[in-house]
């Protein structure tokens, strides 16, 4: 999962550098791995990335460097390929134009795609990225319309390009190109698993002109001051141009389409003040909350709970709710280090592990001699939540419970969110007894899947919305099945053990660069003739 955006101001004098590197900012939650900001400036293209957090990424003179008024935003959480700074984005070509792509999902076809690039369209893939079979399967498409018909690069080129992205890509993925003085694109795939939202608000500099943005959640559009327009319809691309003219076009017909968001968002990733597909994930939450409540008592009708706890920080909406309708105290007994990077984020079981006690802290006096409650959004591998059961215990607990606002996750997720590999799951060939007896605690309650639908559903306004829930239930919408060769690639490539080898051969190579070339990430824009 990565955090997208997208910026393209009306004002040609303008520069959009900093709005990029707050919006980012306000998208860190999506991805700690690496960050990355093109810019374009009258034809120029300024880019900067590397691995680390935004606010480490950018400093003073990088900034500096990123003039111009439209350009991308990434924050990357990788998930295929690898962590290598050469795979951070925004990706770029030069041929034709100049083109720039940022992307968060993930191509489940990309290993073919990736040679067909190479072995038909005579175009090198440098990396392991699927980004990067996305930036030249457009490229591709552009040049050969623009041969066939002797045009210039138009709204229609553009839009047969992104109709030949979405035919020959399979899997989850929203994104944007950067096309260098042209335009601004915005795209998800036609099961619209992966959210992307369009923004505008009027020019700060320009009397009756309009700024335009697209990012992954409404809440770095908020943020920057943006009115949310909508959602992008599965399928669907939209051409902002550089003199503000905005073209849409449904590339995959809506009655090839089924939109199927992913629940996961809902879960756990996006921010609880997003909007996404018109629902509010913080409602949402809260109906996950009110519900999960409602399995515990069905569950154990003579529970003997006596605070509620949640598991920060996303879980905090539904323990809320969770003891409002349980009727008992809500409490918090974690208090978090907000310097740690999320755990289900990071790379590496044993890191993962050392983690949690780096970045939770209980308060004892809410635990002792008490049988708590801990409510979590969601039980991954379990690394997390054995070591905060017993953190628990060690802060006097008498009794531990477990719950997870999410129903017990037994599948890979092949739509860019890092579960990889069965075996590594907690729920794996478990019940729920046997996955209290692994944790540590007395008992566990999972949400019903359901009533985890129910949930985000209702928070909407369409009672007939599917989802995209395969971590939970094995379907997957793009039409894989468990038994496909896809998945032993998948696990072979993203197991911790596979992690942490492609983490140390990375570092054995990037000791033997020469100085100066910047882990392998070399700034776009290297013209040092000065001011034009």
């Amino acid at each position: 999962m990565c955090g997208i955006l997208g910026l393209l101001l009306a004002d040609e004098d303008a520069n959009v550098n900093q709005m990029l590197f707050d919006g980012l900012t306000v998208l860190q939650h999506r991805g700690q791995d690496a960050a990355g900001i093109v810019t374009s400036e009258r034809g120029r293209l300024h880019l900067r990335k590397d691995n680390g957090l935004v606010k480490d990424v950018f400093q003073t003179h990088h900034m500096i460097d990123l003039k111009g008024n439209f350009g991308l935003g990434h924050v990357r959480y990788p998930t295929a390929g690898s962590s290598s700074c050469a795979e951070a984005q925004p990706l770029y070509t030069n041929y034709p134009h100049g083109i720039c792509v940022a992307h968060n999902g993930n191509l489940t076809n990309a290993e073919e795609l990736a040679e067909h690039c190479r072995k038909n369209l005579n175009r090198h893939i440098n990396t392991d990225s699927d980004s990067e079979v996305l930036l030249n399967v457009f490229a591709d498409s552009l040049v050969k319309r623009e041969n066939k018909e002797g045009c210039d690069c138009d709204v229609e080129t553009i839009f047969s390009a992104v109709e030949t992205v979405m035919k020959l890509c399979k899997g989850g993925y929203a994104g944007m190109y950067l096309i260098n003085g042209i335009a601004l694109v915005g795209f998800r795939d036609p099961h619209g698993i992966r959210p992307i939202v369009m923004g505008t608000r009027k020019s700060r500099t320009k009397e009756g002109l309009t700024d335009y943005a697209f990012a992954s959640e409404s809440v770095a559009t908020d943020t920057l001051g943006f009115e949310l327009v909508r959602d992008l319809h599965p399928g669907e691309a939209i051409v902002v141009t550089l003199d503000g003219k905005v073209h849409t076009r449904q590339c995959i017909p809506a009655e090839q389409t089924k939109h199927a968001p992913c629940i996961f968002e809902y879960v756990y990733f996006a921010r609880p003040d997003s909007i996404m597909d018109g629902i509010s994930v913080y409602e949402s939450r809260l109906k996950m909350g009110e519900k999960l409540a409602y399995n515990v008592m069905e569950a154990y009708p003579e529970h003997d709970i006596d605070v509620v706890i949640p598991i920060p920080d996303t879980s905090r909406t539904s323990a809320v709710q969770a003891a409002y309708v349980l009727g008992r105290p809500y409490r918090e007994g974690f208090i978090k280090n907000r310097y740690i990077a999320r755990t289900f984020i990071m790379p590496g079981q044993e890191t993962r592990k050392k983690s949690v006690r780096l970045k939770l802290n209980t308060i004892k006096s809410e635990f002792a001699g008490r049988n708590v409650l801990l409510v979590d959004d969601s039980i991954v591998r379990g690394t997390t939540a054995t070591e905060i059961v017993q953190m628990a215990r060690e802060a006097g607990a008498n009794k531990v419970y477990l719950t997870s606002a999410a129903p017990p996750i037994r599948y890979p997720n092949i739509y860019g969110i890092d579960i990889p590999t069965r075996q590594e799951l907690v729920a794996y060939e478990r019940n729920e007894e046997e996955i209290a007896k692994k944790l540590g605690c007395e008992w566990v309650v999972y949400q019903k899947l359901d009533d985890l639908e129910e949930a985000v559903r209702s928070a909407g306004e369409n009672p007939e919305q599917e989802y995209e829930s395969s971590c939970f239930s094995g379907n997957y919408v793009t039409g894989e099945t468990i038994n496909d060769p896809y998945f032993q690639k998948l696990y072979a490539l993203r197991n911790d053990a596979a992690k942490l080898e492609k983490l140390e051969s990375a570092g054995a190579a990037q000791a033997g660069l020469p100085p100066g070339s910047n882990h392998g990430c070399e700034n776009l824009s290297n013209d040092k003739r000065g001011p034009r």
